[in-house]
C-alpha cells in the first residue's frame, strides 16, 4: 500500500496558508489535489470533481489515468464521482473486481491498474459541488484510518474552495464594474464633445454615437474612446 509522505495535519494547515489574493481558483484544485495524494495513505492517484446544473468535469488532477475515469463517468453521467457530488456523502468501492454497482465502470478501472477508489462529497458554493476522489492500486487500501484522515481533509479542502470561489467571484464582479465605470466615464467624454460641437443635447449625443457604433459595427465604447482620442489630438496639435 502507498505510504502518505505528509502528515493529514500537515497538509490542511498548508491549505491553511494559501493566500486567496496570490492564487486563482484552478492553482487552489491543483493544490488541493497534490496534498491528498500525499497525505491520505494507500492513494495512488486523485482528482477533483466539479458539477455545475449537472454537468460534471475535473477540476484537477494528479495523474492521466485518474482523470480519464472521471471522464468515463461524465459521458455515462453514472458514477462514484457522480454520486458522491450529488449526495455529499462518502462512496468507498473497496474492490474493482467485486463492484456491482457500476460493474463497467469498475472493469475499466481494474483493466487500467486501479483496484479501489474513495469519492468523498464536497459543498463548494450555490450552485456548485463536487468530490475529492482517491484511486488507489492495492484492493481494500482505504481501511476506516484512511477514510476518516480523507474525511477530514475533504471537509477543510471544502471550506477552502468555497472561500475560493467567492473570491473569484467578487474580484470578478469587481472588474467587471470598474470596467463598466471606464466605459461610462469615457461615453460621457464623447458625449460632452458631441454636444459641444454639434449644440445638441445629452439624448442627441448618444444617438449619434449608437448611430455611428450600428453603422460601423462596433461597440458605443469603441466609438466614444476613438471621438475622444481624435479630439485629444486635435487639442495637442
Amino acid at each position: 500500500m502507498t505510504q502518505p509522505t505528509m502528515d493529514p495535519a500537515d497538509a490542511m494547515a498548508e491549505l491553511g496558508r494559501v493566500r486567496l489574493d496570490e492564487v486563482s481558483l484552478d492553482d487552489m484544485l491543483a493544490r488541493i489535489a497534490e496534498l491528498a495524494k500525499g497525505s491520505i495513505p494507500g492513494t495512488r492517484e486523485v482528482t477533483v470533481t466539479l458539477v455545475r446544473d449537472r454537468v460534471g468535469w475535473t477540476g484537477a488532477f494528479t495523474g492521466e489515468l485518474a482523470r480519464q475515469l472521471d471522464e468515463w463517468q461524465y459521458e455515462q453521467n453514472r458514477g462514484p464521482c457522480l454520486d458522491a457530488s450529488a449526495s455529499g456523502d462518502t462512496i468507498s468501492v473497496p474492490d474493482m473486481a467485486t463492484e456491482e454497482r457500476w460493474p463497467t465502470w469498475a472493469e475499466t478501472a481494474r483493466a487500467a491498474g486501479v483496484r479501489s477508489s474513495l469519492s468523498i462529497g464536497l459543498p463548494i458554493q450555490g450552485s456548485v459541488v463536487g468530490a475529492l476522489n482517491v484511486y488507489s492500486d492495492s484492493v481494500h487500501a482505504f481501511d476506516l484510518s484512511s477514510i476518516a484522515s480523507a474525511q477530514g481533509f475533504a471537509a477543510y479542502a471544502a471550506v477552502a474552495l468555497a472561500n475560493a470561489h467567492l473570491y473569484e467571484n467578487a474580484a470578478t464582479q469587481a472588474a467587471q464594474m470598474q470596467e463598466a465605470m471606464r466605459s461610462r466615464a469615457v461615453i460621457e467624454q464623447a458625449k460632452g464633445i458631441i454636444m459641444g460641437g454639434r449644440r445638441c443635447s445629452p439624448e442627441e449625443a448618444f444617438a449619434l454615437l449608437s448611430k455611428i457604433s450600428q453603422d460601423t459595427n462596433r461597440k458605443v465604447r469603441e466609438v466614444a474612446e476613438t471621438l475622444v482620442a481624435q479630439a485629444a489630438e486635435k487639442t495637442q496639435g
